[in-house]
């Protein structure tokens, strides 16, 4: 039996039935290319919107049988929120064998600590963004949305759509993209020295340096359109592969 060896990372697919492509492109990544790692991290916005786990979306359901068949395959598939999926809860945890991933998740990555993160929380120059954040994330506010008939909030998730696109052509795009300072004192502060994330949809590997003078990484990972891939790691390093 092939023994796996590697470490996946994706992110920012915005899986919707608006993108039939990226769907089929990512099923086909999870039935031929997944089961060669042993683990997958999906760093959010799995799904371009979310609105509960009782959503009978034939997408949902295709892409829910695609992870079951993965894990149980033995490739442990670990999954965080995102900006546009938080909603996901433990119902679609158990559908899919997923794990669940913290906002600040510290793994051991071949002997490295790596802190994995969506990425939004790195943006701090979006205030706008961050107090919706913080107001959405609240008990009270999930409980309100659950609870609407599916049809209505299936309506409300076209029109938050509607609403980010309108809201992101206002916003410069510097306000948009990771603070600087806020990268480095979150590393620091979780005494890292490799941070991977996604969100910003602007793939690069970053070199830099902390405040207590260690140099440091920080892995931007891409999101799933045209130009689709996938960060790979093993105990040689890591590499970009397309999709």
């Amino acid at each position: 039996m092939l023994t796996k060896q590697e470490v996946l990372f994706i992110s920012d697919l915005h899986l919707s039935a608006a993108r039939p492509a990226t769907t089929q492109r990512f099923l086909r990544f999870l039935r031929q290319r997944a089961p060669a790692a042993e683990r997958l991290y999906i760093l959010g916005d799995l799904f371009d919107a979310w609105i509960g786990d009782d959503d009978d979306n034939p997408l949902n359901g295709a892409v829910k049988q695609a992870l079951h068949r993965l894990a149980d395959a033995g490739t442990a598939v670990y999954l965080q929120h995102g900006n546009r999926d938080f909603l996901l809860g433990e119902r679609f945890l158990r559908e899919t064998g997923c794990r669940p991933l913290p906002e600040y998740a510290v793994i051991d990555l071949y002997g490295m600590p790596t802190l994995l993160m969506h990425g939004d929380l790195l943006c701090s120059d979006d205030l706008a963004y961050l107090n919706f954040r913080a107001i959405s994330r609240t008990p009270a506010w999930r409980d309100n949305i659950l609870g609407k008939p599916l049809w209505l909030r299936r309506l409300g998730a076209r029109w938050y759509r509607w609403r980010s696109h309108w809201h992101k052509a206002k916003k410069t795009a510097a306000i948009m993209d990771a603070n600087l300072d806020t990268v480095k004192e979150t590393m620091q502060g979780h005494g890292v020295t490799r941070l991977i994330h996604g969100h910003t949809h602007r793939p690069a590997l970053h070199d830099l340096m902390l405040a207590d003078g260690r140099p440091a990484q920080r892995f931007v990972l891409a999101e799933w359109d045209d130009q689709s891939s996938v960060l790979c790691w093993n105990s040689e390093g890591y590499r970009l592969e397309s999709i």
